[in-house]
């Protein structure tokens, strides 16, 4: 083991920055396939929508596990192995002929984020950085999980515009190839000593969770973060689609989104390091239930929909480097993989919601009224109860509370 200094730190945070990039961003386009491939491959909405949430649940069921394989052999490679799940995916995707290969593609992307995603990649950073600075880096790696939809979105529907949709595919099977030097670069954060930690057993670290009132609120709230993002990645275009507006605004929406998410997840990082990140959390899940009502309750025009997708930008991912972030105060770093894993299961639930329930609706109703204002509905509440019930990040003396995991 070596110490961890600026100098060997700082590769590991720009392959995490990459790797998550990558991966997030071509998850988060996948809704712009949703008009062209449920028209050439006679696709319902909610065909597609129920392969996205096997996506999630897969994600949701591997990521506690295998967060519990990192945090005990090392987060190098399973981070190999993800990204090369998420190139088979992608190769799955191009080959797609109908449900059943569609579901395969999206189950193997389930594994495949689950170990290039937010939770590994975030305890990675957390581990190369200092506990001084460590809000404020997640804050940066996390800023650069949205460059990934900034610059594929456009790039893909312009492809799926002009050309069949599987060269949004095969697109696709190039950029996950790019996240295996990068999981292998990340991967280093292995070869840095760490803080003396006690490496309880998975059962017994996460019976220890669940016993503290505060992550299980942050579990609990984190239902509704996954909801609101899949529906809106999953349903935008859809829903732009059908009240006539250009294909290449859901797109546009998507890139400003991860643009201005950069700046929202710099903000969230910041704050974090000053402020209670349970208050931030709570702001955060009302901010976004207010941006969705106003933009639900009037027909959707280009200059309407570029203001919400600027104001839901800053309200994107920040959640991750505060969710990260207090799990580490919490609990510190030795076992937080497997602890990210547990919070994403609830995360994942909310996302399969998201995706699926809102392609029900929109079958059944023929709109999505309905979907939007039960999103921003529980929304209200979980911003409230994380608020209120959450409690702070650090005791009232200033100290981290102790660590229920070394």
């Amino acid at each position: 083991m070596t110490a961890a200094t600026r100098a060997n730190a700082l590769p590991i945070l720009i392959a995490a920055s990459v790797m998550m990039s990558l991966a997030m961003g071509m998850r988060q386009c996948l809704g712009l396939f949703l008009p062209p491939m449920t028209q050439a491959l006679s696709m319902s909405a909610s065909d597609f929508t129920f392969a996205i949430a096997v996506q999630n649940i897969v994600w949701g069921l591997a990521q506690a596990p295998l967060g519990a394989v990192g945090d005990r052999w090392g987060l190098r490679p399973v981070m190999v192995l993800g990204s090369l799940a998420y190139v088979a995916a992608m190769a799955a995707l191009t080959a797609t002929t109908g449900v059943w290969m569609f579901m395969l593609a999206q189950s193997l992307i389930g594994i495949g984020i689950a170990c290039t995603g937010s939770s590994l990649a975030m305890t990675a950073t957390a581990r190369a950085a200092s506990p001084e600075r460590r809000s404020v880096i997640l804050g940066i790696v996390g800023a650069f999980s949205s460059v990934g939809t900034l610059m594929i979105a456009p790039f893909l529907q312009a492809l799926l515009s002009t050309w069949d949709w599987r060269w949004g595919g095969v697109l696709f099977v190039v950029l996950a190839l790019a996240m295996v030097p990068a999981a292998m670069i990340t991967g280093r954060v292995d070869r840095l000593s760490q803080p003396a930690g006690h490496r309880a057993s998975v059962a017994g670290l996460i019976g220890r969770a669940l016993r503290n009132r505060r992550f299980v609120v942050l579990c609990g709230t984190h239902f509704v973060c996954g909801l609101q993002l899949i529906f809106i990645n999953t349903h935008l275009p859809n829903y732009l689609a059908m009240c006539g507006q250009d294909p290449m605004l859901s797109a546009t929406a998507l890139s400003i989104i991860g643009g201005i998410n950069i700046a929202g997840c710099l903000l969230a990082g910041y704050l974090g390091q000053r402020h209670a990140k349970n208050i931030l959390l709570g702001l955060t899940y009302l901010g976004r239930s207010a941006v969705l009502t106003i933009y639900f309750l009037f027909p959707p025009t280009p200059v309407t929909t570029i203001l919400f997708a600027a104001a839901m930008g800053m309200l994107w991912l920040g959640v991750i480097p505060l969710v990260s972030g207090y799990v580490a105060d919490l609990f510190g770093t030795s076992n937080m993989a497997t602890l990210l894993g547990v919070s994403f299961v609830i995360h994942q639930m909310g996302s399969v919601i998201g995706a699926w329930g809102g392609g029900m609706f929109f079958d059944m109703f023929g709109n999505y009224d309905l979907a939007w204002r039960i999103g921003v509905s529980i929304g209200i509440v979980a911003g409230i109860v994380q608020i209120l019930f959450g409690g702070p990040s650090r005791s009232p003396s200033g100290a981290r509370p102790a660590p229920a995991a070394g």
